[in-house]
């Protein structure tokens, strides 16, 4: 014999109203059976050993999901979380941070009451493609989503319908997307300084837009429009220029170590998205970098540079081209 106490919770702004009623079920099919579907928040079973298993199938969450080496994605996508939370009488957050490879292991399982913003910085006119295959490891189940994208003050070329699409793929609901600018990883006088103040500004009305349009159709949303080239290769990459303006490649390009600085502290190997660099070999990188700058930036002792010539005289090209320029976001 099961003995039950079924919490009926039903939240107000200011207060909550607690009842229990008190049963005893010979089976586990009858543990629902005097609970309303609107109040299944909780269930508490007890077992004579005081055991207990609380379900909680229906509570909604908001899950801040980035791939952010330098932060300034995540800032956004905090940002437009914390406001969308604010809208849903403070709904839970739920952290999702998948920049280094052992936050990795886990796809996000959504269930359909659930939000995720979701945002990942631009690389080449592209979505990383080495998160690619994590993130098609994902379920939306019917969630709704806010998919983001931020670029260096060029362009974010195909990348924003990139992510959309494949949401859509996974079972997700868009709600609301948007292209934001933010300081670019390794030419950094583009968009210096951004996302700043006005550019939190514009993330806070994205946010309402996104949950009025969200209110108004819970079930089935208008679709968005997102330009670019969508599917099935998006265009192919952006080819780097060199300063020159003739394509230049730096693949294999990798920061070196000045290593009379270096205290072999391993910051750097800390926040490598992609775990290639060794800790207490001098920062040692062993495997692929994708030039997010995040070991240089991270370093106390500034014992971490690039000199791969190639990859210098693009940063030329991009700081003569771009630097004087400032980007607008593309809300959606």
């Amino acid at each position: 014999m099961i003995f039950t106490l079924h919490f009926h919770l039903k939240f107000t702004q200011n207060h909550i109203v607690c009842a229990y009623e008190k049963h005893f079920h010979k089976h586990k099919s009858t543990l629902y059976s005097n609970v309303k579907p609107q109040d299944k928040k909780f269930l508490f079973v007890f077992t004579p050993a005081f055991h207990y298993l609380c379900l909680m199938e229906n509570t909604p969450n908001i899950y801040a999901a980035c791939f952010s080496p330098t932060g300034r994605t995540n800032l956004l996508v905090q940002r437009i979380a914390h406001n969308i939370s604010c809208l849903l009488q403070n709904r839970t957050i739920t952290d999702w941070n998948f920049t280094l490879p052992i936050q990795r292991n886990t796809p996000l399982q959504a269930k359909e009451s659930d939000w995720v913003i979701v945002g990942l910085p631009v690389y080449a006119g592209r979505l990383p493609n080495l998160l690619l295959p994590y993130l098609n490891g994902w379920t939306g189940n019917g969630a709704t989503a806010i998919p983001i994208v931020t670029f260096g003050n060029r362009s974010y070329g195909n990348a924003l319908i990139e992510l959309k699409e494949l949401l859509e793929s996974k079972g997700f609901k868009i709600a609301g997307t948007a292209a934001f600018v933010a300081e670019h990883a390794f030419a950094q006088e583009l968009a210096k300084g951004r996302p700043n103040d006005s550019d939190l500004q514009q993330a806070d009305i994205f946010a309402e837009n996104a949950y009025k349009r969200w209110h108004a159709n819970h079930n089935s949303f208008p679709p968005i429009n997102v330009p670019g080239t969508g599917a099935p290769d998006y265009g192919g990459y952006y080819q780097p220029l060199g300063e020159d303006g003739s394509p230049v490649r730096f693949l294999k390009a990798r920061p070196i170590v000045i290593k009379e600085k270096c205290n072999n502290c391993g910051c750097c190997a800390d926040v490598c998205p992609m775990g290639s660099i060794e800790k207490g070999n001098n920062g040692n990188v062993t495997g692929i970098c994708i030039k997010c700058n995040a070991c240089i930036k991270v370093c106390p002792m500034n014992a971490r540079l690039f000199t791969d010539e190639a990859y210098l005289s693009h940063i030329r090209y991009l700081e003569s081209h771009y630097a004087k320029k400032e980007a607008k976001n593309e809300l959606f």
